[in-house]
């Protein structure tokens, strides 16, 4: 290699190197990504005071494991990876509960025999909990893009949340949304 050649690529080089983004603190991650965290919750739980605990938990064990994480790309898939694992955890908890509550809202009668009246808001939480059903027969991973991408992730984010290759994303975001109303029309009984 000649001399000049040697010097030229000696100057093309950079003089310092973009290292990744350290991690931030605990403060600057919960200021950052608290209402991702807990839209992730409600969008799975669809409900406030759960999603606020879920949201509790994830901080808390984001606390724990600050050290750990890589940088701060690293900090916003893992809170909503685990915000994720929570609030599924916490449904699945919850499953028994909610069958009672099934039964005796089935059982529910009038002292003549006539069952009781289903009112505007019990209707409208059977069809949520139709669109949980109908939710949870879409397989993963597509039930999980779907679920990010209405919480407006981009595409990136979901597959780094997921650990999925960024371009099978919109794939399975569409896949899932198909599936989604397909078993949504057959659980609703519209086809």
């Amino acid at each position: 290699m000649s001399e000049q050649a040697g010097r030229v690529l000696v100057n093309s080089v950079p003089e310092t190197f973009e290292t990744a983004k350290p991690s931030p603190t605990f403060d600057e991650a919960f200021t950052l990504h608290h209402r991702s965290v807990y839209r992730a919750a409600y969008a799975l739980l669809r409900d406030t005071g759960l999603a606020e605990d879920v949201t509790q938990e994830v901080f808390i064990k984001l606390y724990s494991h600050l050290g750990t994480l890589k940088d701060e790309d690293h900090v916003r898939a893992w809170l909503l990876r685990v915000a994720s694992n929570t609030a599924l955890n916490t449904i699945r908890s919850r499953s028994r509960a909610a069958v009672r509550e099934e039964e005796f809202v089935k059982a529910a009668v009038v002292a003549d025999g006539v069952t009781v009246r289903i009112d505007s808001d019990y209707e409208r939480q059977a069809e949520l909990d139709e669109a949980r059903r109908a939710l949870e027969q879409v397989k993963e991973p597509m039930r999980s893009c779907l679920l990010l991408k209405q919480q407006g992730l981009s595409y990136k984010e979901i597959a780094r949340t997921l650990s999925v290759n960024e371009a099978n994303v919109g794939s399975l975001v569409s896949r899932g949304r198909k599936e989604f109303m397909r078993c949504y029309g057959k659980i609703g009984g519209r086809r």
